[in-house]
């Protein structure tokens, strides 16, 4: 499986716990908070200005590693 964009944050932490290093490499340390149970991982990104296609590149590395 291909983690995309559209995915929610939590749903990809929880399914691929090795992810959760990935999140905080790129600012996104908040993976507790209530946002993201809601936010999917591009409004997250958005939310921190971060670049959408590096961390999403990032993540599946992570999980194919």
């Amino acid at each position: 499986m291909t983690i995309t964009k559209e995915m929610s944050i939590t749903e990809v932490v929880q399914q691929y716990p090795q992810t959760v290093q990935v999140f905080r490499n790129y600012g996104m340390g908040c993976l507790g908070c209530a946002a993201a149970r809601f936010e999917n991982i591009e409004q997250g990104a958005a939310a921190h200005g971060i670049d959408i296609v590096g961390l999403i590149n990032a993540l599946n590395e992570a999980v194919n590693a």
